[in-house]
């Protein structure tokens, strides 16, 4: 089998299950197919190193891209499209349809129900933090500044919030294929 076939089989297997991990951790289809484009680009920047692996260390391999592609999107509120577009490779575009399909598989109707009910759980504090830093993302200095509190305090408010919901929401993190 060739380079592209063996790439071509890769994605095959796994990008559904890529899009759908993506999709339960955004909230957002659009944003997940982003992300998987994102991943399978950088899969095929690697894939020199790829290629020689068994398909269970690659399925590990592709999980820990997309898991950094996530943490990246997060941290910068925005998808870093370097790879994509150095490859030239154009993002595919899924209609509304298509969308509402990939959030169906990816039970998210049901997450946010779940993360409504661990939201009401947190303290007023913990939510208005969250809400400040994560939702309007804005910085822990005007945080602090807005709330009358330090920003040791905020971060503090932040993190236990986040590591709160993270606890209640486990049992909705894993993917129909067990990806979690």
């Amino acid at each position: 089998m060739d380079d592209a076939d063996a790439f071509s089989e890769l994605y095959r297997g796994e990008a559904e299950s890529v899009l759908i991990f993506l999709t339960r951790r955004t909230f957002d289809a659009e944003i997940a197919v982003e992300l998987t484009a994102e991943t399978f680009a950088i899969a095929l920047c690697s894939w020199g190193k790829l290629r020689g692996l068994a398909p269970e260390p690659q399925r590990a391999w592709l999980f820990t891209v997309a898991r950094r592609r996530l943490a990246r999107y997060v941290r910068r509120a925005g998808v870093e499209r370097r790879a994509i577009e150095r490859l030239g490779i154009e993002v595919p575009s899924a209609s509304h349809d298509d969308l509402l399909v990939i959030e169906q598989r990816a039970g998210l109707a049901d997450l946010r129900v779940a993360l409504g009910r661990e939201l009401a759980r947190l303290s007023a504090g913990q939510r208005q933090a969250l809400s400040m830093r994560v939702v309007q993302e804005r910085p822990y200095a005007e945080i602090a500044e807005l709330l009358g509190v330090s920003e040791d305090t905020v971060r503090a408010r932040v993190s236990r919030g986040l590591r709160r919901l993270n606890r209640g929401l486990e049992q909705h993190q894993a993917t129909p294929e067990g990806t979690s």
